[in-house]
């Protein structure tokens, strides 16, 4: 039997994303689906960093480490990888949406 190893990352649920966006502009969305999920719908304000790019690039795109991150996905699963690689580059403040863009339609929050 195979077992898969899932990071233990900072998480964060929807609705408390929602209420961070509704209070403050001085957070990061990064989603890190690939483009073309990107382009179908996206939380308002969000950068695309498709995941595989992560570890190379995100240095280069989010240079403040100690900035408010919040990283989603579809479902979570990318996300809480993604988050794993950027506290291992030494990102302090980030954290996985739990189920992601799944958790955000069904809480009724819109994208664009």
């Amino acid at each position: 039997m195979f077992t898969f190893s899932v990071p233990n990352v900072p998480q964060i649920d929807a609705s408390d994303v929602k209420k961070a966006i509704d209070a403050t502009s001085d957070i990061v969305l990064l989603d890190v689906r690939t483009e073309q999920e990107f382009a179908k719908g996206s939380i308002a304000g969000s950068i695309n960093l498709p995941v595989d790019k992560v570890q190379d690039t995100v240095e280069k795109v989010l240079a403040d480490k100690n900035k408010t991150i919040y990283v989603y996905c579809l479902s979570g699963s990318r996300s809480v990888h993604a988050v794993a690689a950027m506290v291992a580059l030494g990102y302090t403040n980030v954290y996985d949406m739990k189920s992601g863009l799944l958790a955000w339609r069904a809480k009724g929050y819109t994208t664009q």
